[in-house]
Formats: C-alpha cells, sequence, structure tokens
C-alpha cells in the first residue's frame, strides 16, 4: 500500500487573528496540473501495463538472476513506486487541502484503489526476495557495487521474513489495505466536519484547540468543554473506528505471529525493542523531574491551586499576547537556519518562494501540520495550519526542519531515501532547536527569558512526555482489544489511566477530558508512531549537547547524517558524534537538557 500523507502534530497552534500577511498556499503543479493532466492518465497507464510486465518478467525467477538482473529487477520496482507514489502524493495533498469536498476524496479513492489493483501482482517481490539464501545474496552484493548500496533495504525486507504469510494471503492482505484505509478516511473526514461554537463564535477543531492558548481563562475553559461535548456527541464513531483498526492489527499480528501489538512499528523504524523500552522508561521514571516539576512551577505562575486541563498550554501571566506575522516568522526561521549554516538556508528558501507551503487555516482543511515528502523526482511540501502565535513559528520551523532532511534525503533514490520514523524527527527538531536558541538570544529582558525558556519547556515536554504517555496508551488499548470489543468509557478509563502519572499532581481533570483521546490521528493512520517524537527529541538534545561542546566541523557531519536517509541504522549515523541510542544512559542526557532549563526557571525564582 502507498501510504498517504497525514497532520503528525500536536495540536498547539496560535491566535485567530486575520492580520498575518499573504499566507502561502501549495502549488501542487510541480505533482500534477490537475486531476485531469494527461500527464497523471499516462502515468497510472504506465502502471498498470509495467505492474504487470514486471510480474511476468520476474514472478518464479528471482532465484535465477545473477547480481547484474537482480539490480534490474530492484530499479524497476523502484520506478513503480516512483510513479505510484507521485499519483497518491498528488491525490493526498488535495484531499487534505479540502477534505469536506467530495470529488477530491473520491478523486483520492479512485487512485489509490487502482494502484492497489495494480501493484497486487508484485506482492511476489518481497516474498521472493526473502526465500533467497543469505550466502547467495551476500555473494551478490559482493559481485556489484550498484547492488549493495541497497543491501538496507533488503535488510528491512528480510527482516519481516519470520512474520511473512504464504503468497496468496499476502496479495489477500494487499488487496484488503483499501478497507482499512476507509476507516482512516472516516476519521478524517468526521475531525474535519466538526463544529464548534464558543462564545457564539463557530469554529473548526484546528480554531478551537487553538483557543486553549489563549490568556482569557475563561475562554479556554469554554473551549475545552465544548470539545469536550463535541466529542462526546461523536464518540460512538470515534470508538468504532480504533475497536476496528485495532482489531484489524490483531488479526494481522496473530497470523503473521508477531510477538506484540508494537513489532511491527519497530521493523519499519528499523529499531530495536529494548531502544523503545529504554526510552520509555527513562522518560517515565523522569515525569516528576520534568513535567511534575514544572507544571508545579506553572500553577504558582497561573495563581491558582489547582490547574485544569485547559491551562496545560495557557500562556503565562507575564507574557505579552501577540501575534507573528507570517513573514516575521519566515524571518526568524530562515535567520536561525542561515546561522548555523548557509545551506539549510539555502534548501529552506524554495519552500517559502515556490509554493511549497500551505499555511492558512481554511474550512475543510485537515488540522495539524506535516511534511510530505512526495518522491525523490520532485520535492516536499509542507502543511500548517498558522495563526501566529510563537509556538506557530515553532511548527514552521520543525515542519521546515523535515523539508531541508527529505530534500537532502532524495540524493538516495526512492528506496533508500525514507528514513525510519526514530530518525524521521531528528532534523524537525533541529530545526525547532536553532530557532529556539536564536530567539533567546534576543531576549531583552529576564522576562521574557523566562516566558521563552517556559514556552520550550512545555513544547518539550509535549514532545516527550505526551507522546509517551500517548505511547502508554496504546499499549493498553491494543492489549485491552485483543480481549474483546472496547465500549467508549473501555477506551475513555484507558487514557485518563495515563494522564495524571504523566502530568502530575497540580492537575485536576474536568467531567469530559476522558474523551480527548478521540481527536488524535496517529492513533487511527500510525499506531506506535508516537514514540518517535520521544526519540528524535532525546536524540536531538543529546545531538545539540556535542554541537555545543565540539562546534567545529559538526555541520559537515550533521549534513551526512540527513543525506543518508533510510541507507544506515541509527548506530552507524550517531557513531560520528559519539553517541549510541542503544545505550540506556544516552536517553538520560536528552532528558537533562529539559531539566537544565527547569533548573533555571527554577532558579529565576530566589
Amino acid at each position: 500500500m502507498f501510504q498517504l500523507p497525514f497532520p503528525v502534530r500536536d495540536a498547539n497552534a496560535g491566535s485567530g487573528s486575520k492580520d498575518l500577511g499573504d499566507l502561502p498556499e501549495w502549488d501542487l503543479s510541480d505533482l500534477y496540473a490537475s486531476e485531469d493532466a494527461p500527464e497523471l492518465k499516462a502515468d497510472l497507464d504506465w502502471l498498470e501495463t509495467e505492474c504487470a510486465a514486471f510480474a511476468a518478467d520476474y514472478e518464479g525467477k528471482l532465484d535465477t538472476l545473477d547480481a547484474e538482473g537482480l539490480l534490474a529487477c530492484v530499479k524497476r520496482n523502484e520506478m513503480i513506486s516512483t510513479k505510484a507514489g507521485r499519483v497518491m502524493s498528488f491525490a493526498g495533498l488535495r484531499y487534505y487541502q479540502l477534505t469536506l469536498d467530495a470529488t477530491r476524496a473520491k478523486f483520492m479513492s479512485d487512485c489509490q484503489e487502482k494502484i492497489t489493483n495494480f501493484t497486487t501482482p508484485l506482492v511476489f517481490f518481497t516474498l521472493e526476495l526473502n526465500r533467497l539464501e543469505d550466502a547467495k545474496l551476500d555473494a551478490m552484493f559482493a559481485a556489484n557495487a550498484e547492488l549493495a548500496r541497497y543491501k538496507p533495504v533488503f535488510d528491512r525486507i528480510r527482516a519481516m521474513k519470520p512474520y511473512q504469510l504464504s503468497d496468496e494471503m499476502e496479495k489477500f492482505l494487499h488487496d484488503l489495505g483499501v478497507v482499512g484505509d476507509a476507516w482512516e478516511k472516516l476519521f478524517d473526514e468526521t475531525i474535519a466536519g466538526l463544529e464548534f461554537v464558543v462564545d457564539g463564535d463557530e469554529l473548526n477543531i484546528e480554531g478551537t484547540l487553538n483557543l486553549l492558548t489563549e490568556q482569557d481563562r475563561s475562554k479556554r475553559e469554554a473551549a475545552a468543554r465544548e470539545l469536550a461535548d463535541v466529542f462526546a456527541a461523536n464518540i460512538k464513531t470515534f470508538a468504532r473506528v480504533h475497536n476496528t483498526q485495532a482489531k484489524e492489527k490483531e488479526v494481522i499480528d496473530r497470523w503473521r505471529k508477531m510477538p506484540s501489538a508494537q513489532t511491527g512499528r519497530h521493523l519499519s523504524n528499523d529499531v530495536e525493542p529494548e531502544v523503545v523500552e529504554a526510552l520509555r522508561n527513562a522518560v517515565v521514571a523522569a515525569y516528576p523531574r520534568l513535567s511534575h516539576r514544572y507544571y508545579e512551577l506553572k500553577r504558582k505562575w497561573l495563581g491558582l491551586d489547582k490547574m485544569q486541563v485547559w491551562d496545560r498550554n495557557a500562556p503565562l501571566p507575564m507574557e505579552d499576547t501577540r501575534v507573528v506575522g507570517w513573514t516575521a516568522a519566515k524571518d526568524i526561521v530562515m535567520e536561525a537556519y542561515n546561522a548555523f549554516d548557509p545551506r539549510m538556508g539555502q534548501i529552506a528558501q524554495p519552500f517559502f518562494d515556490k509554493g511549497w507551503i500551505d499555511a492558512g487555516v481554511k474550512p475543510g482543511k485537515a488540522p495539524g501540520a506535516f511534511a510530505h515528502p512526495t518522491v525523490t523526482e520532485v520535492h516536499p511540501y509542507v502543511m500548517l495550519n498558522y495563526l501566529g502565535k510563537p509556538r506557530d513559528v515553532m511548527t514552521l520551523a520543525h515542519e521546515l526542519g523535515h523539508g531541508v532532511h527529505q530534500v537532502l534525503a532524495a540524493d538516495q533514490g526512492e528506496m533508500l531515501s525514507s528514513t525510519p520514523l526514530t530518525l524521521a524527527e531528528t532534523a524537525s527538531v533541529f530545526g525547532e532547536m536553532l530557532t529556539f536558541r536564536k530567539m533567546l538570544e534576543k531576549a531583552k529582558s529576564k522576562a521574557e527569558r523566562k516566558v521563552m525558556l517556559a514556552g520550550k519547556v512545555e513544547d518539550m515536554i509535549n514532545t516527550v512526555v505526551r507522546q509517551i504517555a500517548f505511547y502508554d496508551f496504546e499499549c493498553k488499548l491494543h492489549a485491552a482489544r485483543r480481549q474483546g470489543e472496547l465500549t467508549p468509557e473501555d477506551i475513555n478509563d484507558l487514557w485518563m489511566s495515563v494522564q495524571a502519572e504523566s502530568l502530575g499532581p497540580s492537575f485536576e481533570f474536568m467531567d469530559g477530558y476522558e474523551t480527548f483521546w478521540a481527536y488524535i490521528p496517529h492513533f487511527v493512520h500510525s499506531p506506535f508512531y508516537v514514540y518517535a517524537y520521544a526519540f528524535g527529541d532525546g536524540l536531538v538534545n543529546a545531538l545539540y549537547a556535542a554541537y555545543e561542546a565540539a562546534p567545529d566541523g559538526f555541520q559537515d557531519k550533521y549534513f551526512d547524517l540527513l543525506k543518508a536517509g533510510g541507507s544506515k541504522h541509527h548506530k552507524e549515523l550517531l557513531a560520528p558524534f559519539g553517541l549510541d541510542a542503544s545505550d540506556p544512559s544516552f536517553w538520560d542526557k536528552g532528558l537533562s537538557m529539559i531539566e537544565g532549563f527547569i533548573d533555571e526557571l527554577e532558579a529565576m525564582e530566589e
């Protein structure tokens, strides 16, 4: 199945002011001029013909190929992936611009069905690869250096070997994937179609979540209660989607004899389960030193006996309510990128100049933000819902970091460019850190520095603590679903079981907060995705500490890391920096940076 992009940022958007300047929109013509473009029809026709020809030429014959023949086969497969990815990128990006448009939804579904049908005959490719003997493959890699370049792809395919089903079953599951996509679309369209009314204003989910960052506490409370009411009114739909998706995953995992619900994600991330477990355990152990400690500080700053959920992302009392216009946001991020290395600014500039960013909040547009790499022969596209808060500037820095990473990795080619999720957040979180440090340098007063530090700590807690709590919720959800159907109340209870532990004793939880699992897209689109955020934040904190300790030559090593895409394992990529994510103490290095910021905030109180 060719995956569509989806909004992946935890919604922390900003003010609803319209005075933001000219917000850019996508120009998708670099993919295709329109859904009727002759080039698009030609690519679909080519895919239909080439997929059939590929199967005719190679099915049942992979074990007869020499190194040169296998390389030709791999390259043909790569071209099929490129054409299919281009079509689905165009269809998906158009859909996310306006998810409530029935013609766009139909176009995307039609493209997905065609490509699924065309590519079903190709299922044999990975199955037969996994039947080749290791010694035979190793000999072919030794004989042909160009083929050997693809070894990381072969390694990831062969990691699935123990969980492979019969050829017929694999084709059946490939075809059935379209049905699973329909549940994802139901989720997307339900979320995009939700209507909220706060203080007489009609809002979509992005605008309503945005009110949780307003200075006016009564407005935050009104938004939180409206979110709870609307989620409750739709909770049966969300529970049905989660039950169905989790059950489908359980059935496939059971047939594949995967040892856990998380195994598939770890395999696709090219990361060892014990590394993820070490990350999870380090973060959970640090809850009291991170979120509990910070939110106790924030409770005092806000002058509250207890914080409510609508206070979690509240601005501080001493914080100026300001709107950052689009041009100012661009200048802030570009200054930070250029100061680190002018090459980074050169790669980022076309995103602003050439219609590679869709920034505005519009009715029916998908919430959140993402950077979608499309295919290596085109360029990435960034989606934002920009509303002008400083946090939105950080989201721009984050997604632009993804874009820079995707541009640099494109030279690896379609099969090697895609970075496993554990490293996919590296450039994005590093871009945020560069932007934050540049803004911190310019703080004009102790109060301004305090506000900026607090904002960064909150973002890091949202990225590390909140996402690991999400991961624990998903682990509990999938384990519970294996025992039977879950009622909405069952899922609510699982959600609440991780909230108090992660946020700490400074919080009370309003009635209705138990439904807030309903709007998180990761749980539906990409189960267990969320730990990649914590992985990325911890990794970048350790990387940034290495940069501060030894800046000479760091940029070249950093660009080499990004250029590698998915061609190397995380151990090999981090070695030049003297870092090793499989070392349990590695995660403490990353968490200590967050603790250091909280130390500084506490010192300001003395």
